[in-house]
């Protein structure tokens, strides 16, 4: 255990560079090889084949378009492609070779069906781009690594993948002000609600359903807890439980890639994603509605919503332990690497703190979340680098405990109980705490993209020194 701290504190203050900012535009000359003959159609193939692929596997971990094809322009540029049109869209990747006024454009063209939680292919990719940078691998080589890349399995057993995922919504509760009976109501729930959703994707089910189904395990257990508690004598907050499962729901979709692609010059992309953010919530609140509709009909209501996030002083400490514990489950459970685990273990801690010291402050929550977001975005990003972990991994898990269950939860509450204006302003304040989430990690990871730029050396410094 000392020795894998150590490890964990020597890379966190190590001075290694991110892939990503090596390849921004202006900040790296490209020493690419000899360029590919125009003539020469199987090579040219091969290159942009390779290109898509990774960039299919980028766009699919959550990436943003523009990232994703500054990469995929990268990789062609090593290898001698250097007049390319990319085009990144929600799920398509289209990339054209152009070889001069008389000849036709060579194009490749990779779909990406689906997106799924997989940080380590995601590092491994990374990995991948760095070899290609400074090995100069052959494309043939690249295409076996990319390609094993793609097919293996995932690194931990599904039932780690599960106990994080309670894990995380055990963390979350306690962050709402649970104790260990609702810390370990919401990791039973959480568990049963990715089993069930595990065995809905394996059956096809579309991801819309699947969010109906885990809305609904969210309320059912807490209501019937509570509900047999009150006459054992036993009183827990089903809103904490229920908000849990909101957040664990929400963590695995795309919300900041949608506000870094609208932000950043893909619209459209943004549009796309950020509609699919949408409806898969909408999913959510389906699932909770239909859930105390039911409950209502069997004579069953759940209390008032009297949970807070404020932070009293004296929870400080506790509160952003489990911000802290809660994004380290959530690297885990979307099978991150061993060494991104401290990394995102600090950027919840982060996050939780700001938002902690924010409450002391009349802010607001959508000024203080996206506050919080944007030193998750900073620091955490700086840290990642160092750690050599694809700062994505830092900035979803960084903002994953400040996800607005809760107020999602209100909201839907407010409106099914006949209180319609105040459930519609918390719905809006859940969207606008979501979009300051998203937009504030933007900022400082672009922050931080400003600060860990390479320092280039002058063409002519060994000839300037020599003499």
């Amino acid at each position: 255990m000392r020795e894998y701290i150590r490890t964990a504190v020597r890379r966190l203050t190590g001075t290694s560079t991110a892939t990503i900012d090596t390849i921004e535009p202006g900040t790296i000359r490209i020493a690419p090889r000899r360029p590919i003959d125009r003539f020469d159609v199987a090579s040219i193939t091969e290159v942009l084949d390779l290109a898509t692929k990774i960039g299919a596997v980028l766009l699919d971990s959550g990436t943003g378009a523009i990232d994703t094809a500054d990469q995929i322009r990268f990789v062609a540029r090593v290898y001698g492609l250097s007049d390319l049109d990319v085009d990144v869209t929600y799920n398509t990747i289209v990339v054209s070779a152009r070889r001069g006024p008389t000849l036709p454009p060579i194009t490749a063209m990779q779909t990406v069906r689906y997106r799924s939680l997989d940080f380590t292919r995601l590092a491994q990719v990374d990995r991948l781009i760095r070899n290609i940078r400074d090995v100069a691998i052959a494309p043939s080589t690249a295409h076996r690594m990319i390609d094993k890349i793609v097919d293996a399995p995932h690194p931990y057993r599904y039932v780690v993948a599960t106990a994080a995922w309670g894990l995380m919504a055990a963390a979350v509760s306690v962050l709402l002000g649970g104790g260990p009976l609702v810390a370990l109501l919401a990791f039973v729930t959480t568990g049963a609600t990715v089993t069930l959703n595990r065995w809905l994707n394996r059956l096809g089910t579309p991801l819309f359903f699947q969010q109906v189904a885990g809305g609904f395990i969210a309320v059912v257990p807490a209501a019937l807890v509570f509900q047999i508690g009150g006459d054992l004598g036993v009183t827990i907050a089903p809103s904490q439980v229920i908000a849990a499962g909101i957040v664990v729901l929400l963590s695995g979709l795309s919300l900041v890639g949608s506000v870094q692609d609208a932000i950043t010059g893909a619209p459209i992309t943004g549009v796309a994603r950020f509609f699919e953010l949408l409806l898969m919530t909408g999913g959510i609140i389906a699932g909770v509605g239909m859930a105390l509709r039911m409950l209502e009909a069997f004579g069953i209501y759940l209390p008032t919503i009297t949970t807070s996030t404020q932070f009293a002083a004296v929870d400080v400490p506790i509160r952003v332990a489990a911000g802290a514990v809660a994004a380290m489950a959530f690297a885990l459970a979307s099978y991150a690497e061993r060494r991104a685990l401290p990394v995102a273990f600090l950027a919840g801690a982060i996050g939780v703190g700001v938002a902690a010291g924010a409450t002391f402050i009349p802010v607001g929550d959508v000024i203080s979340a996206g506050v919080a977001a944007v030193c998750v975005g900073l620091l955490g990003g700086l840290l990642a680098r160092r750690a050599l972990t694809p700062p994505l991994v830092v900035a979803v898990a960084g903002i994953t405990p400040l996800l607005p269950g809760l107020a999602a939860y209100r909201g839907l509450y407010g409106i099914l109980n006949e209180q319609t204006l105040e459930g519609f302003t918390w719905m809006a304040s859940a969207l606008a705490i979501g979009c300051a989430l998203a937009a504030g990690v933007t900022l400082g990871e672009f922050v931080a993209r400003s600060l860990r730029t390479p320092k280039l050396v002058p063409p002519n410094w060994g000839r300037w020194r020599r003499r």
